[in-house]
């Protein structure tokens, strides 16, 4: 394999990971997947060190010009009740790690004269009730992906987010039954009329990954079925 077919996906073991490393798999990459559970690296990523570690270990097995910072959590909350400690936590896990993840891999990328940063972020971003931590790191991870484009674009490395809105996890099946009003709520407020899959996010990436997606940086794509429109600005 080339130095450029391996791909980092940072909580790749479930859900909208998985589905990434999958197609991953199907565009001819090596997926090289840190996670808390499942086969690839083993790692809490919420904690420095560990994530250190595990980037070392992957880094190891040769050089990555591919990245996808998947990982993340919600602490929700109101924006009364939010605590320190759940602000500390999903800054670490969503944004820290983000950042770490960069700055190990970005070495093995201008080496290449090639690479590709994909952040997964979130329509939160826009804002959402609940969400103060959360929104607040994925609106972060939108600034860093524009700067990291300014910065790094001269080197042949691109570096994108994708916004997702709703998605048919197996969190989000937990908390929202097929049959409830509230996911009816959520399907009838979609312009498409359906929830998102994991596979609708993983095609997004697929394009920002790419060899063809040169051209494109420093932009956020969401994937939400329609949702923002009238919300993001253009």
């Amino acid at each position: 394999m080339t130095t450029k077919q391996r791909v980092l996906i940072t909580g790749g073991a479930n859900g909208i990971g998985a589905a990434i490393a999958q197609r991953s798999i199907q565009d001819g990459y090596e997926p090289v997947i840190i996670d808390r559970t499942g086969d690839g690296i083993i790692a809490d990523l919420s904690n420095p060190d560990e994530t250190e570690k595990a980037l070392k270990t992957a880094l190891a097995q040769g050089p990555i010009t591919r990245l996808v910072n998947n990982v993340g959590i919600v602490r929700p909350a109101s924006a009364e009740t939010q605590t320190l400690d759940d602000l500390n936590l999903v800054l670490s896990l969503n944004l820290r790690c983000a950042m770490q993840c960069m700055q190990a891999l970005v070495p093995s990328m201008k080496e290449a004269g090639f690479g590709r940063i994909v952040n997964i972020s979130s329509r939160a971003a826009l804002g959402k009730e609940l969400r103060t931590a959360y929104a607040a790191t994925k609106a972060g991870l939108i600034g860093m992906t524009r700067v990291w484009a300014l910065e790094l674009g001269k080197f042949g490395i691109t570096s994108n987010a994708i916004g997702p809105g709703p998605i048919k996890t197996e969190l989000f099946q937990k908390a929202n039954p097929d049959d409830s009003p509230r996911t009816k709520a959520i399907i009838n407020s979609i312009p498409v009329k359906r929830i998102g899959l994991p596979e609708d996010v993983a095609q997004a990436v697929s394009f920002m990954l790419s060899d063809k997606s040169g051209f494109v940086t420093g932009q956020t794509l969401y994937v939400c079925g329609g949702m923002t429109v009238g919300v993001s600005p253009l």
